[in-house]
């Protein structure tokens, strides 16, 4: 009993510094650390499976947020400049897009239709011939062999292999518009709302957080929107560098349906680092088609467009965009194309920057001392 009341009686002092030696206790530092880490890994594991049971609405809610971000910026920059209201700076942003699309499709859209069309035909021809090819030599079988069937490999499949298929996923976007049509009709009209009154839904987002914490989540939330915007930005300057550079110099040379591989040299662009490879191989077949000497050109012109794009634009573009190391990016989109498929890969390399960004804000910076 004296000891317990010795015990009450303590004063502040005394129970202050019993904590601190709890503190410094080395087993109850390591307990303190194996808690924290199991913690960590729980809501690892969570967010992990709740990606892969629900990825696909998060990544329709994501490309809705990544249009909000495009329209709400570009509104912003108008109404900055010309003093106009913000419904009207983006009402004007929105028409004058949809007028530009419409003029595309108006005055280009049957030619780009045509070639896309003879493309995917083209190409489906020269995936079939050069499985044949490789086909009739020793080292071709072997590669066949070894492939998986949706790469063009000799085991069969219900859902067909070859080569063709190939061909197929690479220009199936002209096919496939018309199933997608209903999910890019969701992401463009919810990205729309978003951006006619993105407080409401920033807010609301808010309110889900803690009050001690809403500060911090409000600053990380601006951060991952001016850094999608950065992106977006910037990788639209880069798609239509490439783009164009890659009709031209096809059109030089001379290969057919140029207009239609420029669009997709520019559209896989979006991706980076694997678009500059999935944009190149149409082209390469096609040129192939025409002979071997213009396939080595068309392979050619295509190193020359991105060693000029990873050397003079990327550098330019990255003085006020965001700058990714590119070994992140690239396993950054292996982790979401495995995970989320065809979506994912779009939409991993912005979805990585904004995550990026946000790491950088929430954590303290190195020191001298700390850094390798």
């Amino acid at each position: 009993m004296p000891s317990s009341k010795t015990e009450r009686d303590a004063p502040p002092e005394a129970e202050g510094a019993a904590e601190t030696a709890l503190a410094r206790d080395p087993q109850a530092e390591q307990l303190a650390r194996i808690h924290h880490l199991l913690r960590l890994a729980l809501v690892v594991t969570m967010l992990v499976v709740s990606i892969w049971l629900v990825g696909d609405v998060l990544m329709v809610l994501f490309a809705a947020t990544l249009v909000a971000v495009i329209l709400h910026n570009l509104a912003t920059h108008l109404e900055r400049h010309t003093r106009l209201p913000y419904w009207l700076a983006l009402s004007i942003v929105v028409l004058v897009i949809i007028s530009a699309l419409t003029g595309l499709i108006w005055s280009s859209g049957p030619e780009i239709s045509e070639q896309a069309i003879r493309l995917r035909a083209a190409l489906t021809e020269q995936a079939h011939n050069l499985r044949d090819h490789m086909a009739d030599s020793t080292l071709g079988r072997m590669i066949l062999d070894n492939l998986p069937a949706s790469l063009g490999g000799n085991e069969h499949s219900s859902e067909g292999n070859g080569f063709g298929s190939i061909a197929g996923s690479m220009t199936g976007f002209v096919t496939s518009a018309f199933g997608a049509a209903g999910t890019l009709a969701v992401v463009l009209i919810a990205g729309l709302y978003f951006a006619i009154s993105p407080e409401i839904y920033v807010n609301g987002t808010l309110r889900l957080v803690p009050r001690d914490y809403r500060a911090r989540a409000r600053d990380l939330l601006l951060t991952a929107g001016q850094t999608l915007w950065a992106w977006t930005a910037g990788q639209a300057l880069d798609m239509t560098v490439v783009g164009l550079l890659s009709f031209i110099g096809l059109w030089i040379i001379g290969v057919p349906l140029a207009l239609a591989l420029g669009v997709v040299a520019g559209l896989a662009n979006f991706i980076p680092y694997i678009g500059a490879f999935v944009g190149a191989v149409p082209a390469v077949l096609i040129g192939l088609s025409q002979g071997t000497r213009e396939g080595l050109t068309v392979l050619g012109l295509y190193a020359a467009i991105q060693f000029f794009e990873g050397n003079v634009m990327a550098p330019l573009i990255q003085r006020h965009a965001v700058k990714m190391p590119p070994g992140l990016t690239i396993l950054s989109q292996t982790i979401f194309g495995t995970i989320l498929g065809i979506p994912g890969l779009i939409l991993a390399s912005p979805l990585t920057a904004a995550l990026l960004a946000m790491m950088d804000k929430a954590t303290p910076p190195l020191s001298d001392d700390e850094r390798v």
